[in-house]
């Protein structure tokens, strides 16, 4: 494999550097075309990343070709290098290399003109861009001083990835590939190549280049993919090696045409296994590619004795970054140790945390999986825990509890742990792994949502919050420490206005009712154990079936107050505005039904919630608070306008409360 073809650049290493370029547009390349958002948001973008002091702040990158003399053709990245150029003129700065435009007089002419705009034939799309640069800069910066901060900043801290084509590369095809990609290279692409060059075996490099490309599908198992009984075990159902180079080479054929890996890395090759596979199954991951690469980072980083997981984002706006700082100065062997817990984390990922199938949530049909792959004759799945259905039922909802509470791909907290637990204990030990997972949900709730210190003023978790109080010198710190749990003082009853109440808590409260109905009522109970549970909820009997049929759904993203807001300011109303805000009044709901029964009464949302007829998807309130509540209402029929009153919001939070803060057995 020859040296990469690509090359870390600063702005004034394009426009300003030591030898002379002119970047030439050819005229297959579309006209100037970017909006005032698009430039203002660059502006601004550059303008963060200085006063937040950061070294580097990458802008993506650049593809050309070397056609001699010094000119560059622009292969990819037009868009961006013209924007530069606006700027640079905007700025008041005069780039020493040009920006051409081959066959294309009337953009060239102004180009080369700017400032100066007042000239015949004029490029619209350019003088706008430029205008658009000059507001930018003006409504951002507002002042001498900044400006010129500014501009030193752009032109040496603000970096792009150049990429030169090599000479050999067919450009026709290049250009069919890059026209059919549509978008520049991502991120972990940039990381895989700054990888992968610092690999002096070439075997070695294609290994890693297979782990990266395999892992990189994010929907489909692993063991999929790479059907290999050395790494999986016979069934392809474990994990089986230790280090890097327990890998065994394979043999791997070389597709014609080159693909643009192939192209953009400059020879290397794409790398496939010789064995045929069948069309692999298919699933909604939860997380993507980038994000999940931060993970395993700081995975890999945890048994650095210097290495501090706070100071660590999980955000794949900091990928380049975070790669940069753990792999400085660091040799090959620290590569291949994050090759190996990339392919170890993903068969981890894909078996043993649960994923969406590509399914519809509806009621009574959970489409959240916990299977593992295993190939005997026929590659199928199986549930993880084979024999004990309680466990895999716990597993599943406490897996999906968590996602739904944290549903964006960044600032995955509670993915990390799991992960790192995984590494670090016996995953095959599937009552222990349930059993951690019920410690990391009951810690969040006591050490991190009921302590003020660690909220701000809305009551959302702090940065830090999490690491703080779930780690000890980069291991699981066991002790549950808050003995307080004072819920009132935090999150209110009614007396004053709620700062808020974080989705977590609502989540972890049904995975508590639930918990106790799968231990208290699953299977033949008497019915005076029956009659305790109800007792317990704070209402009468409304059957098991909603119990036996709830999982987390992903509808469920919005808060109701089941006593509406519209009602509190009406001439019967029976709440004020603190009341309705506390816990007690609070349901978990489906957008959906949100949108359209925000403001009905506590009756006529029983009436509608409840309906059987389809109108609103049951899966939308497939909240047992809810439920609760709505049985309440239920309960007070016939008191008239006084269905749900303050009274019942205080003795079903009262209720709730006892059961969220109640100590899950069979902790770690």
């Amino acid at each position: 494999m020859k040296n990469l073809p690509l090359k870390e650049v600063s702005i004034s290493d394009i426009y300003n550097g030591i030898e002379p370029a002119t970047y030439e547009i050819p005229i297959y390349q579309r006209n100037y075309a970017w909006e005032r958002d698009e430039i203002e948001a660059l502006v601004r973008d550059v303008h963060d990343a200085m006063i937040a002091s950061k070294e580097t702040y990458y802008i993506g990158t650049l593809v050309t070709f070397h056609k001699g003399d010094c000119v560059y053709e622009v292969i990819d990245g037009q868009q961006r290098l013209t924007t530069i150029y606006l700027i640079f003129k905007a700025l008041g700065l005069t780039p020493k290399n040009k920006l051409t435009y081959r066959a294309r007089k009337k953009s060239d002419i102004t180009i080369k003109n700017l400032p100066n705009i007042d000239i015949d034939d004029i490029d619209a799309g350019i003088e706008k861009g430029f205008k658009d640069a000059k507001l930018a800069i003006e409504g951002v910066l507002t002042s001498l001083n900044e400006r010129n901060n500014f501009a030193d900043y752009f032109q040496n801290h603000v970096h792009i990835i150049h990429y030169k084509v090599p000479k050999d590369i067919d450009l026709n095809h290049y250009f069919e590939v890059m026209n059919s990609r549509g978008e520049q290279l991502e991120k972990h692409e940039i990381v895989k190549a700054q990888l992968i060059s610092k690999l002096d075996d070439e075997q070695d490099r294609e290994k890693f280049a297979m782990i990266w490309d395999t892992c990189s599908e994010m929907n489909v198992y692993v063991q999929q993919k790479i059907q290999d009984n050395i790494i999986f075990g016979p069934n392809l159902d474990d994990f089986m090696i230790s280090y890097f180079d327990d890998i065994p080479s394979q043999e791997y054929s070389i597709k014609q045409p080159k693909s643009i890996n192939e192209l953009i890395l400059d020879d290397s090759i794409v790398l496939e296994s010789s064995k045929e596979h069948e069309r692999p199954y298919t699933f909604q991951p939860i997380i993507d590619f980038p994000n999940f690469l931060l993970i395993v980072l700081k995975v890999t980083r945890m048994n650095e004795s210097e290495f501090s997981p706070i100071s660590f984002t999980l955000d794949d706006k900091e990928l380049i970054k975070q790669f940069e700082d753990a792999f400085r100065n660091k040799k090959a062997d620290s590569i291949k140790e994050f090759g190996y817990n990339l392919l170890k984390a993903k068969f981890l990922l894909d078996n043993y945390v649960v994923h969406h199938s590509n399914e519809d949530d509806t009621i009574g049909n959970n489409p959240w999986k916990l299977q593992y792959w295993q190939k005997e004759d026929k590659g199928y799945f199986r549930n993880l825990v084979q024999d004990n259905n309680d466990t895999q039922d716990k597993l599943i909802q406490l897996l999906s509890m968590f996602e739904v509470s944290f549903t964006p791909r960044q600032r995955k907290n509670y993915l990390f742990y799991i992960m790192l637990y995984l590494f670090r204990y016996d995953f095959r030990r599937h009552e222990k792994y349930c059993s951690f997972l019920q410690w990391l949900a009951e810690k969040y709730v006591k050490d991190i949502y009921l302590v003020q210190d660690n909220l701000n003023e809305i009551n959302v978790p702090k940065p830090g919050s999490f690491d703080n109080k779930i780690l000890s010198e980069n291991k699981f710190n066991w002790e549950i420490a808050n003995e307080k749990l004072d819920f009132v003082s935090i999150y209110g009853d009614g007396k004053d206005k709620s700062k808020g109440i974080p989705l977590f808590v609502f989540n972890y409260l049904d995975y508590k009712i639930w918990e106790k109905y799968a231990s208290d009522l699953k299977g033949e109970k008497s019915k005076s154990d029956r009659m305790l549970f109800f007792e317990t909820l704070g209402c009468k009997d409304f059957g098991l079936k909603v119990f036996d049929q709830f999982y987390f759904s992903r509808t469920r993203r919005s808060l109701e107050h089941f006593y509406p807001q519209a009602n509190v300011f009406g001439e019967n109303a029976i709440m004020d505005e603190n009341q309705i805000n506390c816990f007690g009044n609070y349901a978990m709901i489906g957008s959906a039904a949100n949108s359209s029964g925000s403001n009905w009464s506590p009756i006529v949302k029983l009436d509608h919630y409840l309906d059987s007829s389809g109108k609103i998807q049951q899966i939308s309130v497939a909240s047992l608070k809810f439920m609760v509540m709505m049985q309440i209402c239920k309960d007070n029929r016939n008191k008239e306008g006084h269905e749900w009153t303050f009274e019942d919001v205080k003795s079903h939070q009262e209720k709730m409360v006892a059961i969220l803060i109640g100590k899950t057995e069979n902790n770690p």
